[in-house]
This record gives C-alpha cells, structure tokens and sequence, in this order.
C-alpha cells in the first residue's frame, strides 16, 4: 500500500516564508509588469482564519497567479490548489516548482493516475499517494483554492459550477469565499501564451464568505455560490449575488 501524499509543506513556516518572498518580490512584480491589476472586497476576509474554500471563475491562464499574488496576504500565506498528478507531479523538478509558486497538492484525473513515473508520485497496489487530499488539507486547517467549473471557458463566458467544492463545505462546515476574476479572458484568452500587450486592466473582487443554509441541498448551495460570483463579475463590486442573473 502507497504511503499518502505528506502534508508538511502545507504546514511549514519556511515554505510559507519562501513563497510570501516569492510572491512579493518576485510574482507580483511579474505581474504588474504585464497587466494592470486591482482588488476590491478585502474586507470581506479580514480576520478569516483556519480551513475554507476560495472559489472563482476561470478564463484564463492568469487566473491563478491573480488569486495568488492579489488575495490578501493572510490568505495567500496558506492557500493551497490542486494540480494534475499525472502532469505536474510526474518530475520532481516540476513538481517542486509549482509547489514553490502555488503551493499544490496532487489531484487524480480519473484514468490518469496510472501513468505516474518513478520520480513523481509513483502507485502500486492501494490508494494512489494523492487521495483525498482536498479533504485532508481542510481537515488540518489550510484553505483550499477551487475553480468549479473545472477548465477555463473558451468563450469568456462563465460555465456551469461542478457541485464539488459546494459539497466539501457543507460535508466540512468550512465557508467558501466567491472570488470574481475580470479581465483575464480579455488580456490572455484561451491560445495564447502570453498577455496582450499595454497592459490590460484586471480585477479581482473577493465576496463574503458564504455557508450553506440549514437544510439547503448542494444543488442550491451551489447556485448561490455560483450567482454570487457572476453578479461580483458582471458588475465589477463585492455584494452577495443571490438571486443575480448568472453571466
């Protein structure tokens, strides 16, 4: 049987160190240098603490390093997102470096596992090293990032929301943080490698956090999530969303 994937890199004090350096001197930097970002609704997390789920909207490769280098730094210095164990965790090299960055854990793409070398996550007989590792990072307390709708749109329009991270807060009684990015599509689109040029504006608005209501379903729950995100992208402020036509 495979010993499971370790969580101390997520509970680290000098892997929080190293990447709160590398986000302040390093990918910040970077990324004003290509876009021209903001951030509206940091109040909204102020004092957050302990396990939840940041979830947005996805368009664009810049989606993930707006969520890591605008959040808050109080959420940044703990956030964690999943990365395709077949891909990323194939090299130790790559690995190491999207950990460093992003601060991943390995996740299975249904009939991928098995593809695994030896110098990333290996399997044999038993549970894949990577197995529930959503759920055991929350369990000990680090926040997860989340993008539900499970690959980036291909037209700039917001997709369905996979019920998952809805279903993880409601099972775990941890909150989930509506994200709304804007811009992304627009600056760096679906095919291309790299941001337009003259520096497109880009914003992230971050929501307040959102529970499910007792005796909500996860399809509901989720719809509110999902409503609340696309009225903080349709009009570029913080506000909940429920009940928003979704964009």
């Amino acid at each position: 049987m495979n010993a499971l994937h370790p969580l101390t890199q997520y509970t680290s004090s000098s892997h929080r160190r190293a990447r709160r350096f590398i986000r302040r001197y390093i990918a910040r930097p970077v990324l004003s240098s290509l876009v021209s970002p903001s951030v509206e609704g940091q109040e909204n997390v102020a004092g957050l603490d302990g396990a939840y789920i940041v979830v947005g909207n996805h368009s664009s490769h810049l989606d993930a390093p707006m969520m890591f280098t605008l959040l808050p730094g109080e959420i940044t210095d703990n956030l964690a997102t999943g990365a395709a164990a077949d891909y990323f965790y194939r090299r130790r090299f790559v690995s190491r470096l999207t950990a460093l960055f992003f601060n991943t854990y390995p996740i299975e793409r249904k009939g991928k596992i098995k593809k695994l070398g030896g110098r990333g996550l290996t399997t044999h007989d038993g549970p894949s090293p990577a197995a529930g590792m959503t759920g055991r990072l929350l369990k000990a307390g680090i926040p997860i990032l989340i993008f539900p709708e499970g690959t980036r749109s291909r037209d700039g329009r917001m997709g369905e929301f996979k019920a998952g991270a809805a279903a993880l807060s409601q099972k775990l009684g941890v909150p989930i943080v509506p994200v709304a990015l804007i811009g992304g599509y627009d600056a760096m689109p679906v095919g291309t490698f790299w941001p337009k040029k003259g520096r497109p504006r880009v914003k992230l608005v971050i929501g307040r956090p959102m529970h499910a209501e007792p005796g909500e379903n996860v399809e509901h729950y989720n719809a509110r999530i999902r409503a609340s995100v696309a009225a903080m992208r349709a009009t570029g402020h913080p506000h909940s969303g429920e009940g928003a036509e979704a964009a």
